[in-house]
């Protein structure tokens, strides 16, 4: 006799949960992006909301890759009476965006505002649109 057991669909749930995983230190948090293509530049805007771009970010440029790194700091008052419930990650957080070819600093801005980090890399896109090519025939 075979028997088959079903088990109910949330009986794993916290193995599938990831806030109860441990993770490790490089993927605790990342910034939420949206890159997008304006022109012959790249366009990549972070959400950062509560952050102090001059002191908490910092935008580098490492051959092929656009990388902005930082740390949201909790301010609160660590003897706060009561149970507290935060969504907010606090910590170190790390990005990458790919580049489609080594760029130079100088071709780098970037801009906060309203909690949104805008970095603009110049040229990216330069030579990339499609050339069409005659075709001869004999």
């Amino acid at each position: 006799m075979i028997a088959t057991l079903n088990r109910p669909p949330f009986a794993d749930v916290r193995i599938r949960d990831p806030r109860r995983l441990p993770l490790a230190p490089a993927e605790r948090q990342t910034a939420p992006v949206d890159v997008y293509r304006q022109g012959e530049d790249l366009v990549a805007r972070f959400d950062l909301p509560g952050i102090d771009p001059a002191d908490d970010v910092t935008v580098e440029v490492e051959g092929r890759q656009l990388v902005v790194r930082g740390e949201r700091k909790d301010h609160r008052d660590e003897d706060a009476e009561g149970r507290r419930f935060s969504e907010v990650r606090y910590g170190e957080f790390r990005r990458v965006v790919p580049l489609r070819k080594a760029v130079d600093g100088t071709a780098v801005t970037a801009s906060y505002d309203a909690g949104v980090l805008t970095v603009t890399v110049a040229g990216v896109f330069a030579g990339t649109t499609p050339q069409r090519i005659e075709v001869t025939t004999a």
